[in-house]
């Protein structure tokens, strides 16, 4: 089978090399790269040329300014002339062997190749004690994956040309949370995940607060946009609106043991993070480890505001955009 690996980039000039670097030195090469830059207005395209004028790989670059993610991809995977699509994305390096085991999928699966999923996995590459805390808070380790409901993310999967164009592509109206629509749509076609662990791409976490505030509300206002996950957004606000302040009220109204509420429910949203922190102590030293283990709550509690922040913003525009957003069914909690 003939494989495109495709990405979209915006902005990436201190990363780019690393990812085309990596696709050189991938086991198993494809057979043409596509990269579509967004518009950048620093040396990401400039790099690209370089990279392509070099034959060093059967890059094509495509110029899109002003495209979202969503429309750099669809316009990526269009030009493409494989049989196999094998998606990543900015700011990752690849593994050596990740297409390899993702081929792996299509080519000893029972089935027909068009009808299966390849759901590559993603590792943080962290470089401070603020990155590993953020990694242990937010990101899913290996031992966390229920494979039959995983939902890949689109810096590591590959599918069947033909299964893009069968889901009608990525969602051009949506600019964040676009590859989960994606996923639910084929999985809603009866397209097979199979989840790949040794598939991994390695990329860095957001190195700040400030940062990971900013992704964190625009993935919320994706999923108001996309009308996703009301029950899991209903209980942040149930939890910071409402149970918090009763507890609290309830504690000085009539009976301070209504305070243990609150360490009951610190441990309840603790728990996974602290035990991802305590499997990569090895990383830190002592100083580091308590430094990790007081951000890890306050990297919580940023997250959960920033998603409260976004998510009836991305409500209101789906409300005020219902005419032009189509008819999918979105996924329930």
């Amino acid at each position: 089978m003939r494989i495109s690996i495709v990405a979209t980039v915006k902005n990436e000039a201190d990363s780019v090399d690393h990812l085309l670097q990596s696709i050189l030195e991938q086991a198993r090469r494809p057979d043409e790269v596509i990269i579509v830059d967004g518009g950048s207005s620093d040396d990401t395209l400039d790099k690209l040329r370089i990279w392509e004028a070099s034959r060093r790989l059967p890059l094509h670059v495509l110029e899109e300014p002003g495209c979202n993610i969503s429309k750099g991809r669809n316009t990526a995977i269009a030009a493409a002339t494989g049989t196999v699509v094998a998606v990543t994305d900015a700011g990752v390096r690849l593994d050596k062997h990740w297409l390899a085991e993702l081929m792996q999928v299509f080519e000893s699966s029972r089935q027909p190749p068009t009808s299966v999923i390849a759901c590559g996995f993603f590792i943080p590459e962290t470089h401070s004690t603020f990155e590993v805390a953020m990694a242990a808070t937010v990101l899913p380790a290996l031992q966390d994956i229920r494979p039959a409901t995983f939902l890949p993310s689109s810096r590591s999967v590959a599918y069947h040309k033909d299964a893009w164009q069968a889901s009608g592509g990525y969602p051009d109206w949506l600019d964040y949370c676009e590859d989960l629509v994606f996923d639910l749509r084929l999985r809603a076609l009866g397209y097979q995940m199979r989840f790949v662990p040794k598939a991994i791409v390695y990329f860095r976490p957001r190195s700040s607060l400030g940062s990971f505030f900013r992704q964190y509300y625009r993935y919320a206002r994706g999923d108001g946009k996309a009308g996703l996950w009301p029950k899991r957004h209903a209980a942040r606000y149930v939890t910071y609106l409402g149970a918090l302040p009763l507890s609290v009220t309830m504690a000085i109204a009539q009976d301070m043991r209504w305070l243990m509420l609150l360490p009951i429910g610190a441990i309840i949203m603790l728990w996974t993070p602290y035990k991802r922190l305590w499997s990569m102590r090895g990383d830190l030293g002592l100083v580091q480890r308590l430094q990790a283990v007081f951000l890890v709550p306050l990297i919580r509690v940023i997250g959960d505001i920033a998603k409260m922040v976004g998510y009836p913003v991305g409500l209101w525009w789906r409300f005020r955009n219902r005419a032009l957003v189509p008819d999918w069914h979105a996924a329930q909690d």
